[in-house]
């Protein structure tokens, strides 16, 4: 990393550490996080829960602002719920899911979102993820786990330049900085 990138300044409040986020990529607003793993009946019990279709496809999305469903894989989901606390929403989806076998993680401490919306988003991801972000490739309504410059992180493309990104909370620091650095060479200059 370049002294540029390492210097820039937490904002007033935040955790000491921390980096201040540009414009160009913010926190989301906190969601209730669950991992939930089964067969069809388990996958289908949960969506219903969330008030929502299961994805119906490898890398798909189902869901609006209020609640998300992203297919991890073919027996793997990522719940997101910025309508209810966890202990809420875990009460409600053990109701649902009673009688499937599954097991459901809450990871809502574990991770943290970022949204990163701009016209040059796909670019700089492409700096450090290996995934095909050309919009016929991974169209909106996508989602997948993917890495991201030596990175675990979950994408969600939310609009043509409008990605959801789910990132480990002990590695957002580090994919700020790496996404600010990578950046300076794609933000159109004033």
């Amino acid at each position: 990393m370049s002294d540029t990138a390492s210097s820039v300044a937490a904002p007033s409040g935040a955790p000491s550490g921390a980096t201040a986020k540009p414009a160009w990529l913010q926190r989301v607003t906190p969601a209730s996080r669950f991992i939930l793993q089964g067969g069809p009946g388990a996958l289908a019990a949960s969506a219903s829960a969330l008030g929502l279709a299961d994805p119906d496809a490898s890398g798909r999305t189902t869901g609006d602002d209020a609640a998300t469903i992203i297919w991890l894989g073919p027996d793997e989901r990522l719940l997101l719920s910025w309508r209810e606390d966890a202990a809420t929403l875990v009460a409600r989806l053990a109701a649902a899911l009673a009688g499937h076998a599954h097991s459901l993680v809450d990871v809502t401490q574990r991770q943290v979102a970022l949204r990163l919306t701009a016209p040059f988003a796909a670019d700089l991801l492409n700096c450090g993820c290996p995934l095909d972000l050309d919009p016929a490739r991974f169209p909106v309504g996508s989602g997948t786990r993917t890495l991201f410059n030596k990175t675990d992180i979950v994408l969600w493309r939310r609009g043509a330049d409008d990605f959801h990104i789910e990132v480990w909370r002990s590695f957002e620091d580090y994919l700020v900085r790496w996404m600010t650095e990578a950046a300076q060479d794609l933000v159109p200059q004033r």
